[in-house]
């Protein structure tokens, strides 16, 4: 079977800036590979593009420019917010609050995004909502494991399902 719209996908990878010689960011091997329903919009679209046809145990290698990977960061995705958003019961947590965290929250629609706190002041904290991805290119070298139909679980949820029902 081959990789294609609506089918489960299950594929080891190394991820690397930029290029072959770049450095490794991230490795998936077939301990816990990584699953994921093709065509779901849960991946980037080139990526899913690049595998299009691919067989299992086939190899892939390949490179997503940053335009087709996370594009450039964008100033507008670094703002200040209020401290007293991350009060919890009128409470700020300091470790929370330390340069380079990143922290999951959610914007006015609800969708989740993770921020990295920039620099903390005595009223604002400024956050970056910039993939930490941005700006780079993703060369990814790597093996497909397996393809199979979906469960129409799957499909109803618009992502794959491990052994144990959700991953």
């Amino acid at each position: 079977m081959e990789v294609a719209s609506n089918k489960v996908v299950t594929l080891t990878y190394e991820l690397k800036l930029d290029s072959a010689e770049g450095d490794v960011v991230e490795q998936v091997d077939k301990d816990k590979p990584f699953v994921f329903l093709h065509g779901a919009g849960n991946m980037l679209p080139a990526f899913e593009e690049k595998l299009k046809g691919k067989q299992e145990g086939d190899k892939f290698e390949f490179t997503l420019s940053k335009d087709e990977a996370y594009g450039d960061p964008s100033d507008e995705a670094i703002i200040d917010l209020p401290k007293n958003v991350f009060e919890v019961e009128g409470k700020i947590d300091e470790n929370l609050l330390q340069v380079g965290n990143y922290i999951p929250m959610q914007d006015q629609q609800g969708n989740r995004l993770d921020g990295q706190v920039k620099e903390v002041g005595d009223d604002k904290v400024k956050m970056d909502f910039n993939h930490p991805m941005a700006g780079q290119n993703l060369h990814f070298i790597g093996e497909i494991v397996e393809v199979r139909e979906p469960s129409e679980e799957e499909i109803n949820h618009g992502h794959a399902h491990g052994p144990e029902g959700h991953q």
